[in-house]
């Protein structure tokens, strides 16, 4: 167990409070920025993202095609969450179809599985 003096949960708690309560006067200055405004932002987010795409190995299909299957779902379902999940159960599909599926940790499959069943839950509803 951590030694931690009960005067510096106090303190965290009295800041939280305060923020929190700042956050109220705030809110409204924030919501009046118009969505116009966040374009640039989105957009220097967007390449910083894409950076990282230059490490991906393109001529390994078993990381490439997870990879690209992200990185074209995102933008197409506006989705950050939804590309993910579907790069990770490609992922865990073609460990498996490949035979190296007990290379990689079970909570993969727990989790492509979870996503898996999420899809099918909002196809079916």
């Amino acid at each position: 167990m951590l030694d931690v003096h009960p005067a510096h949960h106090a303190a965290t708690t009295w800041r939280d409070f305060f923020i929190h309560i700042a956050a109220i006067f705030v809110a409204p200055i924030v919501g009046a920025i118009p969505d116009f405004a966040t374009a640039p932002a989105l957009i220097l987010v967007g390449a910083l993202m894409l950076a990282g795409v230059s490490t991906i190995d393109w001529n390994a299909p078993r990381i490439a095609i997870p990879a690209f299957l992200t990185l074209i779902t995102i933008p197409l379902t506006y989705s950050i969450a939804t590309g993910l999940s579907f790069g990770l159960i490609s992922f865990a599909i073609l460990e498996v179809a490949t035979g190296r599926a007990r290379r990689q940790h079970w909570m993969l499959y727990l989790l492509a599985l979870i996503f898996l069943s999420r899809f099918i839950y909002l196809h079916a509803s």
